[in-house]
């Protein structure tokens, strides 16, 4: 279906405009077609002033802020709900009610575009995996497109720009993929990296319901259609929906040992082969994508190196927002156990107690940010037998880490917890990180 047909006349309300720039490129992009939106978020005016400002041209947008109100899911033809709208939302509850479709932007740009689409999830190792891939085929000189959920890139506006020998990666969180349930669509080439504890605290617990959201990524597949399976998810996964599997399954090889890859850490192996796996199945040359591995420095706040001061290597790894991964970088960069390491934020209601227990194996001295996350595991974290400070801001934990390391010492940012509360979400804690990186 051609999309300004499908938007045209339509009368939508869209559900979250954030601040990340993925809803002002999608609500930039509708209200060039449709006849009116509505405009609807939990958060006020005020906080949101930097993406009203970039959609003021805009005459057809009404906006209420600071709340949803019910009203605006009845009378539309069409709701776009953001990533994280809760499961039992009334909002969305009352627009099935009265038979307003319910869709999401990610989704619909898949059942709209033209391209060939490559969808990436898992807990962890995703947007590694989704930009290793999009290097790989910019190498290859493929006409290819990134989206999903990639930080300041909205995914409906690409609808503009695909054709059908197109691709697209899309980096697809659970959230997102519930979308991809709702219409019963899933990617030509999906890959399942990593599955662990997270978001119970919006899954109320539920690793089930968690999995459910992310097996839609292949669920819809069809008998022409790969799913590339990771090494810790592959028997899961056979076990759980091996009778519902129409795609050919890929089972990654390990990397050739003579390939220079950047990339530090077990894990990051592990998602280098997926990549190179995707790479295989769209026949690019071997020696296209060696190169282009060997060239991938990595994905900023993803054990990113910073800065090296005084000889003491500053790494940011903002996005370990899970006991799993900052367990992950602590064993990728730990040298005599010289990591001084700085965590803490927002619980998930994720179990702690491996993370705990390894730290003092890695970790020379620990610093910890205020939160809810922090508060559940203060007991635990008196109990280390590692030299331990609280603090209550960044800028804090960065001048105790200084004062207390050495040359040959590594400062490492890998909070395992979200970033509410001190920050926007966890890519303004890695920016706060940065800036302050940056003065030294």
């Amino acid at each position: 279906m051609d999309f300004k047909e499908f938007f045209k006349g339509k009368r939508m309300t869209v559900m979250g405009l954030g601040l990340l720039g993925r809803g002002v490129g999608d609500i930039a992009f509708l209200a060039q077609y449709a006849q009116h939106l509505i405009v609807t978020d939990l958060k006020t005016e005020k906080e949101l002033l930097p993406s009203l400002k970039k959609l003021k041209k805009f005459k057809n947008i009404t906006y209420h802020l600071g709340g949803h109100r019910l009203e605006d899911f009845n009378g539309v033809d069409l709701v776009i709900k953001a990533a994280g709208v809760p499961l039992d939302s009334p909002y969305v509850a009352e627009a099935r009610k009265h038979a307003v479709p319910v869709k999401m932007s990610t989704s619909l740009f898949t059942r709209l575009s033209p391209a060939t689409i490559i969808g990436i999830t898992g807990t962890r190792g995703k947007s590694t995996v989704t930009h290793l891939v999009y290097e790989i085929l910019k190498s290859a000189e493929k006409n290819v497109y990134l989206g999903g959920n990639v930080k300041g890139i909205a995914t409906l506006p690409l609808l503009k720009k695909t054709k059908p020998k197109d691709l697209v990666v899309l980096e697809l969180d659970s959230w997102q993929l519930q979308g991809f349930g709702d219409s019963r669509i899933s990617p030509h080439i999906a890959v399942f990296t990593t599955f662990m504890e997270d978001h119970l605290n919006y899954y109320k617990g539920d690793m089930r319901v968690y999995l459910k959201d992310k097996a839609n990524v292949f669920l819809y597949q069809k008998k022409k259609d790969f799913l590339v399976l990771g090494k810790h998810v592959s028997s899961m996964i056979r076990k759980t929906y091996g009778g519902k599997i129409q795609s050919k399954i890929i089972s990654p090889a390990r990397i050739p040992s003579t390939w220079k890859a950047h990339l530090l850490g077990q894990h990051n192996k592990e998602n280098i082969s997926l990549a190179v796996a995707v790479a295989d199945v769209l026949k690019i040359p071997k020696a296209v994508t060696k190169k282009a591995v060997e060239n991938f420095k990595g994905v900023s706040g993803r054990m990113e190196l910073i800065k090296i001061y005084k000889r003491i290597k500053i790494y940011n790894d903002t996005t370990a927002t899970t006991p799993h991964a900052t367990l992950a970088a602590l064993k990728a960069l730990s040298h005599k156990k010289n990591i001084i390491l700085i965590m803490g934020g927002a619980d998930k209601k994720i179990e702690m107690t491996q993370l705990l227990s390894e730290i003092p194996a890695y970790v020379k001295s620990l610093i910890v940010l205020p939160g809810s996350g922090t508060d559940r595991i203060s007991q635990g974290i008196k109990d280390l037998s590692v030299p331990t400070k609280c603090v209550q801001s960044l800028k804090e934990a960065l001048q105790e880490a200084l004062r207390g390391s050495k040359k040959g010492d590594i400062i490492l940012l890998s909070p395992a917890f979200a970033s509410f509360g001190l920050f926007k979400n966890e890519f303004d804690r890695g920016e706060q990180f940065n800036r302050l990186i940056k003065q030294l």
